[in-house]
């Protein structure tokens, strides 16, 4: 779509991701005017470990997309008008920096980095763990980022000592856009155990020698307007200064947004490498097995799930049926998979997956779970295995579906995004298997997410409910009559697979490592 020449009002909004920056300009109507994209890397300097440069991807990630967007924004006459910017990234992450804004290391990144497995013990014999999950609604796992500024104290205490901030990467941007450093409640609901969920405020109470309310960012709703853009970042990024830019969130959030998440009873179910659903909520709702956390808007709250596997079992079925090599393109390769598991009937010919090739999060939160194949013959077939392995997906998404319908969150609509969408097995699985519709949605990502919530933030979308005006959606995966008896009755199967094999698995991890 070509860019207005005069007249109109734009949003931008900006995206990093694990792998790659992603930017959009949004015209008032919600259209996409215009975007970008920068590839980066991570980088895994230790077992464990995982890291950005915060100047080389997310700052100049956010440039590079930046400078790209708004050269082809028309300078001359009645020019077209951004209104607002918009900044979500991955996280939470913690980067500590100086009072100049300077990083001191790189950013140390979300749950995938688990380096302060020691720290986490430390303070849960410390504070213990029910003190900890009363203030801030979830126990110490490698998604917290306390334990990771107490690892930096002890582990690199020369950057300790001189960090003036421990932020989040949005933070950061923000930060380089703005002067102000500013985090959202909902990157800071994963900041235990130094946030208070229900007082929506820092608590470092117990935490005093190695963090301070002083050395963490002002706290503020993601549509809270941080500051305008100023000189110096506007020389380097193109946004003229003085446009204000929002505190922004994660990715995920932003994401939800993007998909129609608004109201209380909405859930995002993102289909990728792995699973990972968000319910929106409008008072917390602390849970010993979901992620509970602020959300958005003001006095906003979600509940959240993730699943280990997804698009990973599909990618390493695809290997081990050589598929990839026969394939022109990883659209075909997907495309052929899911032809060869739609030769074989709902239910696999009897063939029952656990697809914990990676362990599982939701809701075992068992990392030396393992996959499990039962019920094999002599008769079965490539598609019977493929379709297994995809039901399996479905089976663990409804799972952790389960744990929602228990405390009476079952979601009032589910919109499904993410590049597993394309894949139909899976889609109907859940809609059979959780007895829930799906719609898809038709979404640019976290960017728009970002992109919306600005336009919110100065009051052009007077409402959140405005937002769903510049929302898209497709297709409405409903339960099959024919072929949903069959998978519900597999799936109480499928949980007492696991219970039945657990201690079995277990000792084999046990063994295997030693």
């Amino acid at each position: 779509m070509p860019l207005p020449t005069s007249g109109a009002d734009l949003f931008l909004g900006i995206d990093i991701g694990t792998f790659e920056t992603k930017g959009v300009l949004v015209n008032g109507e919600g259209q996409v005017v215009a975007d970008a994209r920068r590839p980066h890397s991570m980088s895994t300097p230790a077992p464990g470990h995982a890291e950005h440069d915060a100047d080389e991807v997310w700052w100049k990630g956010l440039v590079t997309v930046a400078r790209e967007l708004m050269a082809q924004v028309p300078a001359d006459g009645d020019a077209p008008r951004l209104r607002a910017v918009g900044v979500s990234a991955i996280g939470p992450c913690v980067l500590p920096t100086d009072a100049d804004l300077t990083p001191l290391r790189p950013g140390i990144l979300y749950g995938v980095d688990t380096r302060a497995s020691e720290q986490i013990t430390e303070l849960t014999d410390r504070l213990g763990e029910g003190a900890i999950f009363a203030r801030g609604g979830n126990h110490l796992t490698s998604q917290s980022a306390g334990p990771k500024i107490l690892w930096i104290k002890q582990n690199e205490p020369d950057v300790y000592d001189r960090a003036a901030w421990f932020m989040t990467s949005q933070s950061y941007l923000v930060a380089r856009l703005t002067g102000e450093v500013v985090m959202d409640h909902g990157t800071a609901g994963y900041f235990h155990p130094l946030y208070d969920l229900a007082g929506t405020r820092w608590d470092t109470s117990g935490c005093d020698d190695f963090i301070d309310t002083a050395r963490l960012p002002r706290l503020g709703w993601a549509t809270d307007v941080a500051g305008p853009v100023t000189d110096a970042a506007a020389a380097e990024t193109l946004i003229p200064a003085g446009t204000p830019v929002i505190i922004g969130t994660a990715d995920s959030p932003a994401e939800a947004v993007s998909s129609s998440v608004v109201n209380a009873g909405d859930m995002m179910l993102q289909y990728g490498s792995s699973t990972y659903m968000i319910e929106m909520l409008d008072a917390p709702v602390p849970h010993p097995v979901l992620w509970s956390a602020p959300y958005v808007f003001p006095q906003s709250y979600v509940l959240a799930a993730g699943t280990s596997t997804a698009g990973t079992l599909t990618h390493w079925l695809a290997d081990i049926l050589d598929l990839r090599e026969r394939s022109g393109s990883t659209a075909e390769m997907f495309g052929a998979l899911v032809a060869l598991a739609e030769e074989s009937p709902p239910g696999a010919n009897g063939l029952l997956v656990l697809p914990y090739f990676s362990g599982e999060r939701t809701p075992l939160h068992d990392p030396d779970s393992r996959g499990v194949i039962a019920g094999l013959t002599l008769g079965h077939t490539r598609g019977d295995i493929a379709r297994a392995m995809m039901e399996a997906v479905g089976h663990s998404v409804a799972h952790a579906l389960d744990v929602y319908a228990s405390v009476g969150r079952r979601p009032r609509r589910i919109f499904a995004v993410g590049g597993g969408t394309k894949n139909t097995v899976f889609l109907h699985s859940v809609s059979d298997i959780a007895d829930l519709d799906q719609t898809v949605a038709d979404t640019a990502g976290a960017a728009f997410g970002d992109a919306a919530l600005a336009a919110y933030a100065v009051g052009y979308l007077p409402t959140r409910e405005n937002i769903l005006d510049w929302c898209r959606t497709g297709r409405t995966v409903r339960p099959d009559p024919a072929t949903a008896p069959r998978l519900r009755a597999d799936h109480a199967d499928y949980v007492r697979l696991y219970e039945d094999t657990r201690d079995l698995i277990h000792a084999r991890a046990t063994r295997n490592r030693g």
